[in-house]
């Protein structure tokens, strides 16, 4: 049965180019094509054998997209495509469960080494001399909703403009709060917030007070 591959970025012409270095290394896979995060979900209700991912489409906010299909989809190689090429962003994509990760300058043999390496089981990373954050490992401690709710408090919103977003209570809301404090280790939104930017990538995270 011949691979298939989703390629998820919202640019058709480096879809095109991530196209030809699949074709390279799955001579005869199915490729998907998909403009969204959202549309390549979909994509994944059928079996797939890996996931190209850009982290900067209109409905992803950075690495919080690896996080939430990382969790849904543990075992589906997900190789990040992405024009952030700060070694900080590597180590965090390698320690957040990626396969690859692709800067977009990469040259066309570089896409088909990395491609390769995933095929064959292996990861494949640009060098990076940025070590492990503990951060981000109490990051992807937090479920769904609580990654929904501090987007929320990122945003600025209140509790009860949340509990209204989401649909839910203020209490409820205000347990989630609770509990997205003790699994950060902080005491305030304000600490929150600065600690999710981590997994911002498109400037340097700020460490929280």
């Amino acid at each position: 049965m011949p691979a298939r591959i989703i390629i998820a970025d919202d640019h058709p012409l480096f879809r095109t180019a991530l196209s030809h270095a699949v074709g390279k290394v799955w001579p005869d896979a199915v490729v998907i094509e998909a403009g969204s995060a959202g549309a390549a979900r979909q994509a994944l209700a059928e079996s797939t054998d890996a996931l190209l991912l850009d982290l900067h489409m209109e409905d992803s906010h950075g690495l919080t997209v690896l996080m939430d299909l990382r969790q849904d989809f543990p075992a589906l190689p997900i190789v990040i495509v992405s024009a952030s090429e700060e070694p900080r962003v590597y180590a965090a994509a390698s320690q957040l469960g990626a396969a690859a990760f692709i800067p977009k300058s990469a040259s066309l043999d570089e896409m088909r080494e990395a491609l390769a390496a995933v095929r064959e089981g292996d990861n494949w990373f640009p060098e990076s001399d940025a070590g492990t954050d503990d951060d981000l490992a109490r990051m992807a401690s937090l479920t769904p909703a609580q990654r929904r709710i501090l987007g929320q408090m990122r945003a600025g919103l209140l509790n009860k403009q949340i509990a209204y977003e989401l649909d839910i209570s203020e209490a409820t809301v205000k347990a989630h709060i609770t509990a997205i404090f003790r699994k950060l280790g902080v005491v305030s939104r304000t600490q929150a917030v600065l600690l999710a930017t981590k997994l911002d990538v498109d400037q340097p995270a700020a460490d929280p007070a």
